[in-house]
């Protein structure tokens, strides 16, 4: 394959999986109406808070996919993709990690708790480099991460984090259906696109090696 091909756009879902409304699902139409390649990892239908079961159908969906890819992963998606590239290895151009929880701190009422997440394989969430160039996109008022913690994650992982402001936790439920600045990052992560699909976009405020 040549380094120079499109890479395929893979969707990792958080633990709601398929929202019809979310801004990935919206994503992915958009691209795949432009004519680009996109997979969108399946939803799990058993052990649903089993991190196991989630890398692995990632690591399947990517085995399916000839030549480089894009991940564009979100809240648990991007704790899925962070524990994926501790142990697997992929053609990976480059990823968008947006609003990642933080496992580490008790989350709000309804949301598992941190013995749950322990037992599922959750925590400790990796914190080495990761092998690609990535970016993170981080929210001023995430009730499932606070900023200077995703900014740790960040730093940790050497991704670039880019900081959008008070967006919740970028889901319907914070009113976020369509992201347009989703595909104006993956611009960032794809040196050969035009460069009016590369400008900065929002806040960028720290930069890591990736």
């Amino acid at each position: 394959m040549s380094p120079t091909a499109e890479p395929t756009v893979v969707i990792v879902p958080g633990l709601r999986d398929h929202v019809p409304d979310h801004w990935q699902t919206r994503l992915a139409e958009r691209l795949t109406g432009a004519g680009r390649a996109v997979r969108t990892v399946p939803p799990v239908t058993g052990e649903r808070l089993a991190l196991d079961v989630r890398v692995a159908r990632l690591a399947a969906t990517l085995a399916a996919v000839d030549g480089p890819v894009l991940l564009v992963a979100h809240s648990a998606g991007v704790l899925v993709t962070v524990h994926w590239a501790a142990r697997r290895r992929a053609e990976v151009r480059g990823a968008l990690l947006a609003t990642p929880p933080d496992f580490g701190t008790p989350l709000p009422p309804g949301y598992p708790t941190p013995a749950e997440l322990a037992l599922n394989g959750w925590t400790p969430v990796p914190r080495g480099p990761l092998p690609f160039p990535s970016i993170v996109a981080a929210s001023a008022d995430d009730p499932l991460g606070a900023p200077d913690r995703v900014a740790g994650l960040a730093r940790d992982w050497g991704s670039r984090l880019v900081e959008l402001g008070a967006v919740g936790h970028l889901n319907p439920a914070s009113g976020h259906g369509e992201w347009p600045m989703a595909e104006e990052l993956l611009g960032l992560l794809e040196p050969g696109r035009p460069t009016a699909e590369r400008r900065r976009p929002g806040r960028e405020a720290r930069r890591g090696t990736g």
